[in-house]
């Protein structure tokens, strides 16, 4: 994932957040990050720290639909955003919080440091178009064992290698496919015994030849 601050060096990263008015927030575990901004329209940039993106449907039941850490970015729609989901620090974070208009206030200025910042998010906007097109490759597929073949076969394609390190515990890869935990974990077993994967902890190695269809 693009850096919001790539090529922009420390002297001139403070330009920036000083030019944006942004402010450092610290975070303690657990706490929710928009209930301290429930009428701005915002960018967050982690500083330090991991948060999930969780949106939680009438019946009680999660699903994240991101997980950020370190130098990631998230975004948030006061006209949208807030019904639904949330963002929940999974550990102490500190986050550079901006709002949204100061932003578009300075589209007109001709600082460098400024139009760098500009062009990384950008990418990072990109980045994770392509994120989500791949979530809706995966959350089209109709059974749990195809969700999570796919989403295996995602991540090794994106690491070009068999080998895949879960970045959630299997409870919130669960939530992340929008699948039930225990039919997931009867799935995988089931994989491992039909010799398509094994695991180790959150290590899972793929043993079946990528190229057949699911």
């Amino acid at each position: 994932m693009q850096n919001a601050f790539h090529n922009i060096s420390t002297n001139n990263k403070k330009k920036l957040l000083s030019l944006l008015e942004s402010k450092v927030t610290h975070f303690t575990k657990n706490s929710s990050i928009l209930n301290n901004y429930t009428n701005e329209n915002i960018v967050g940039i982690i500083e330090e720290g991991t948060v999930q993106l969780i949106k939680t449907a009438d019946n009680g039941n999660r699903t994240i639909i991101q997980e950020l850490s370190t130098n990631e970015v998230f975004t948030t729609d006061v006209n949208t955003f807030f019904n639904d989901t949330d963002i929940i620090a999974l550990e102490d974070s500190k986050i550079i919080i901006i709002d949204y208009d100061y932003i578009i206030e300075n589209l007109d200025n001709n600082k460098d440091y400024f139009n760098q910042f500009i062009k990384n998010l950008f990418v990072i906007m990109n980045e994770k178009i392509l994120e989500k097109n791949e979530r809706i490759q995966i959350l089209t597929k109709k059974t749990i064992r195809n969700k999570f073949l796919e989403y295996l076969n995602l991540q090794s394609r994106s690491k070009g290698s068999r080998n895949i390190y879960l970045p959630y515990n299997y409870k919130d890869l669960a939530d992340y496919l929008a699948v039930d935990r225990t039919a997931l974990a009867r799935e995988i077993s089931i994989l491992k015994k039909e010799g398509f994967i094994e695991t180790k902890g959150k290590k899972i190695t793929i043993l079946f030849d990528k190229k057949n269809k699911f």
